[in-house]
């Protein structure tokens, strides 16, 4: 069975970090874009971070760029995103998605062709 699977939220306070695993099975992420999307309550989903099949090009949107890294390894076939600084606005559901489009393409239309479930993300003092 195909499927994405997320890890790592949780309640952090501001300024705190927290590390999102997005893990694959049954396929491999070798060939795909994978990207990071986010959704708070009553607000568009957004493209966090994208990264290329080899990881040798990334996007970040402008909110979360200087805090926010993703990084993958191909060998356990998955895809992290590390999160320093985090903010009350960080706070939303995090999930992330595999395509065959640029990374660009992926995080500015969200036209990912598997997802995972989600893990909620919750920035509070």
């Amino acid at each position: 069975q195909v499927q994405l699977v997320e890890s790592g939220g949780g309640l952090v306070q501001p300024g705190g970090s927290l590390t999102l695993s997005c893990e694959a099975s049954g396929f491999s992420l070798d060939y795909y874009s994978i990207g990071w999307f986010r959704q708070a309550p009553g607000k568009v989903r957004e493209g966090v971070s994208c990264t290329s099949n080899s990881g040798g090009s990334e996007y970040y949107a402008d909110s979360v760029k200087g805090r926010f890294t993703i990084s993958r390894d191909n060998t356990q076939d998955v895809v992290y995103l590390q999160m320093n600084n985090l903010k009350p606005e960080d706070t939303a559901v995090y999930s992330c998605a595999s395509s065959a489009l640029t990374v660009q393409a992926l995080c500015r239309t969200g036209l990912g062709d598997f997802w995972g479930q989600g893990t909620q993300v919750t920035v509070s003092s």
